[in-house]
């Protein structure tokens, strides 16, 4: 789209390539025409497109758009292309190329990321094409570089052609100072109209054109594009030393300034290199099965459903789901878990995983460019763009600084001369204040901090959707957990079997899971799974069948056997006061089984704690079921099934949703950082005090719908800042309610990609210490970076005006110095790593 004022409103283009003929282009025309605002309409169906003028005080062109697309016509929106520019490392390029791309006819928006050099664009197709973008930013002084060429190492920047120049610039620099300030002959070229020539003379003037082609040049531009920053300041001190006969300054300046360019360049593309690793993950070619024959085929041009070869040692090259043979996978590069995953058919594997041996055949269920990995990427490159609160509060900063900055070096350089004071001493001072007048290295603190810290949480399998959430992460109070899914793994599982009447336990899960092997309940199925676990035998099933609302029934080997609830069983006339544990005086070994012993009295537990209460009588041994050992298991947060015959219970199988085994140690560990935990499930209210004071989380909220989450969030906000652990679909208005959304378990869940703030790839909680480890680490990390590049910025501007400050310890310090050190000191965050949990004990 293209917009241009005009005295009778607004008139914007838009593309509606379903208007293809005269009765399409009426049918659009009759739907705006009437419309409140709207001042003419110019339907094109030859073009597709449609020329509205409208007042934009009576309506907006989201309306106009709605009312096209009412008309039963889709309208096509902008495009966004994204451009790679190595060259744009520091706020300065960033402005400069931002200014460069705002000036093209149809850009609509314009976001550079000199982080990760790259510049988002977007654009109305039919005003302007991604070729005339590339060519407004090369206009600008900064090469567009191909996204799928390989990229170069940070060290070639040291053979690149400025740094020859800047070499060879600062070789003349040497040969002056040698010349000038050594004991040795500095011949005398040429004198004459006040001024004396010799070779250091014209040393100095070399190094400083040599050196100072590529400043003068980003200079050029910056005035091109009006622009105040460090090119324009750098290239007025050099052009203005060298007017006033003061070549030394203008060639140290000039060398100084470049090399501090060449190390801001080999800082940047260090930090940029873990976002590189990163891309590099996927393989550029896949092996296919085409018509029967192998073929090795670019990535990209791997199709949904195509068949894709995997052999020991490759990575896999697409998302999908294997169908034939069985391998460990290492899904480290995407989920952070350092052991590898038994994947075999039916199982999904990700692009980037490594298969460590066997043999697999993926079926892809997404292109390259829709993998889990390659929307992690692009999700991490985006991370750029959330801005932080001190971003934001360094831009406005920066805004007031460089110009109040500038006229203190205009006027320093200007005033005392008038006065009657020494010209050379003032001009340099104010030459050295200009100097400093540049914020690069306060501008670049928080974005380089942010994608070191984002790109390194990505390797370890956490997605930091933005700097914003990085920062808030690290200032977090309260942490909110679901219960299901989260806490828990949100699969079933038998969690205690406790056989009576002399049965053990492999006789007790061998009837349970013959009647439940039917039944499609999840308890069913989770009783079944554990009986297959334990190897137990099958048996033979008749005439099953579901009583409603309280269990299943069913012959085995001829003998009608029932599961349910007690209910179930107090309603065929059980005594579940008085179920027996043995009938002949024998003792209960450790599995609760029976061990013929007459002289064994009442010590009956054995290891069974549910047993413990067990009594004797006259018929042997008892407990009570419907006071002792189904409340003490619901109490517990599990659900109670019966098993027996018509005439004797057989025993007892509680379930439960299991809670993760890292759970515990996350919430110890939160616990010991200062971080408050707290529960909030739809779940009732014994079944999550259950969890919770297995977990050590004191502060539970139960029996809570969706809103009630969410009123839950804003009432913890009063104690400080929030964030919200779910599954990311569930608890989507909680997670959005919070400061910080943390989505379990993302890895090929777009719905949980989209909409976290914070992405957990593994269905792991072990992740969840080090991501607040991590922000607390980057939010230092952004705190030192912007107050000492403030700090020494301040006590240079401070010095300059009284002589203290060399223009050479501007460039050094201030510039180069502090650039550097910011840029070192974020790259520290790459070595965080996640800390395991030791579970040996848990």
């Amino acid at each position: 789209m293209s917009e241009s004022e005009r005295e009778e409103g607004v008139e914007v283009r838009l593309r509606v390539p379903e208007m293809d003929c005269a009765s399409c282009a009426t049918k659009v025309e009759g739907a705006l025409d009437g419309t409140p605002g709207v001042e003419s309409v110019d339907p094109r169906p030859a073009s597709g497109t449609v020329v509205v003028t409208y007042d934009p005080a009576a309506v907006d062109e989201a309306a106009v758009r709605d009312r096209i697309e009412a008309a039963g016509y889709a309208v096509q929106g902008a495009e966004t292309a994204t451009l790679s520019v190595p060259d744009m490392d520091c706020a300065s390029c960033a402005t400069k190329v931002e200014g460069a791309l705002t000036g093209v006819a149809g850009v609509r928006e314009v976001d550079p990321r000199p982080g990760s050099g790259r510049v988002s664009v977007t654009y109305d197709p039919d005003a302007t094409d991604r070729g005339r973008l590339v060519a407004a930013v090369e206009a600008a002084g900064y090469a567009v570089a191909d996204d799928g060429g390989a990229a170069e190492s940070p060290h070639a920047v040291w053979t690149s052609r400025r740094a020859i120049g800047t070499w060879l610039g600062a070789g003349l620099l040497l040969v002056g100072l040698v010349l000038e300030f050594l004991p040795v002959p500095d011949p005398l070229l040429v004198a004459g109209f006040g001024r004396e020539v010799t070779v250091s003379w014209l040393a100095f003037l070399a190094a400083a054109a040599v050196a100072g082609v590529p400043v003068l040049r980003n200079g050029y531009y910056s005035v091109r594009t009006r622009n105040l920053d460090i090119d324009l300041l750098m290239s007025a001190g050099i052009l203005g030393a060298l007017a006033v006969d003061l070549p030394l300054e203008a060639a140290t300046l000039a060398v100084l300034f470049s090399v501090a360019e060449l190390l801001e360049a080999f800082s940047m593309d260090r930090a940029r290199s873990s976002l590189r690793e990163l891309m590099d993950l996927s393989p550029e070619t896949a092996t296919v099965r085409r018509d029967g024959k192998e073929q090795v085929i670019p990535v990209d041009d791997v199709a949904v459903s195509e068949r894709v070869l995997v052999r020991p040692g490759e990575r896999v090259p697409v998302d999908g789901v294997v169908r034939e043979g069985t391998s460990a996978v290492d899904e480290s590069p995407i989920t952070g878990e350092s052991v590898p995953v038994e994947a075999g058919p039916d199982d999904e594997v990700y692009a980037g995983s490594i298969v460590e041996e066997g043999y697999l055949e993926v079926e892809a269920t997404a292109v390259a460019g829709e993998s889990t990995l390659a929307r992690v990427v692009e999700l991490v490159e985006d991370a750029e763009a959330e801005r932080t609160e001190r971003e934001r509060f360094i831009d406005r900063f920066a805004a007031w600084y460089t110009p109040i900055v500038v006229i203190g070096a205009i006027l320093t350089a200007a005033v005392p001369p008038l006065l009657g004071a020494p010209f050379e001493r003032w001009f340099v001072r104010g030459l050295t204040l200009l100097v400093i007048a540049c914020p690069c290295a306060f501008v670049i603190s928080t974005p380089v901090s942010v994608v070191s810290g984002v790109t390194s949480a990505a390797r370890n399998g956490v997605l930091i959707k933005g700097g914003r959430y990085l920062e808030a992460a690290g200032e977090t109070d309260v942490v909110a957990f679901d219960k299901t899914g989260t806490l828990t793994t949100g699969e079933l599982g038998v969690t205690d079997v406790v056989p009576l009447n002399g049965n053990d336990e492999d006789d007790l899960l061998g009837c349970a899971a013959a009647l439940e092997r039917r039944s499609e309940h999840p308890i069913a199925r989770a009783i079944v799974a554990h009986a297959d676990d334990r190897g137990v035998d099958d048996r033979t099933v008749e005439a099953f069948e579901n009583i409603t609302g309280r269990g299943v029934r069913a012959d085995l080997d001829g003998e009608t056997h029932y599961a349910g609830k007690p209910g179930l069983f107090e309603g065929m006339g059980f005594d579940l006061e008085h179920a027996h544990v043995r009938t002949d005086g024998g003792r209960l070994d450790a599995g609760g089984g029976v061990v013929a012993d007459a002289e064994a009295g009442t010590d009956m537990a054995g290891d069974n704690d549910l047993l413990s209460a067990a009594a004797d009588c006259e018929h042997g041994a008892y407990v009570d079921l419907v006071d002792d050992v189904v409340p003490r298991l619901q109490a517990e947060g599990k659900t109670v099934v019966l098993v027996g015959t018509e005439d004797e219970l057989e025993g007892v199988v509680a379930v439960a949703d299991t809670v993760r085994p890292e759970a515990a140690w996350a919430v110890e560990r939160l616990t010991s950082m200062g971080v408050r935990t707290r529960m909030l499930t739809g779940d009732n209210e014994r079944t999550a005090q259950a969890i919770a004071g297995e977990l050590g989380i004191d502060d539970v909220r139960a029996d809570l719908l969706p809103e009630e989450k969410v009123e839950a969030i804003r009432e913890a906000e009063a104690e400080g800042t929030v964030a919200m652990v779910g599954d990311g679909v569930n608890d989507a208005p909680a997670l959005a309610a919070a400061t910080v959304g943390v989505a379990m378990g993302a890895a090929g869940t777009d719905a949980a990609l989209e909409t976290a703030d914070v992405a957990l790839m593994a269905d792991d909680l072990s992740r969840l210490p080090y991501l607040f480890d991590l922000s607390r680490r980057a939010t230092r990390v952004i705190r030192t970076n912007v107050w000492s590049s403030l700090g020494v910025k301040a006590l240079l501007a401070a010095g300059a005006p009284l002589g203290l400050v060399s223009v050479a310890a501007a460039v050094v310090v201030g510039d180069m110095g502090m650039s550097l050190a910011v840029t070192g000191n974020a790259m520290r965050l790459a070595g965080v790593e996640p800390e395991e949990p030791d579970l040996a004990d848990g």
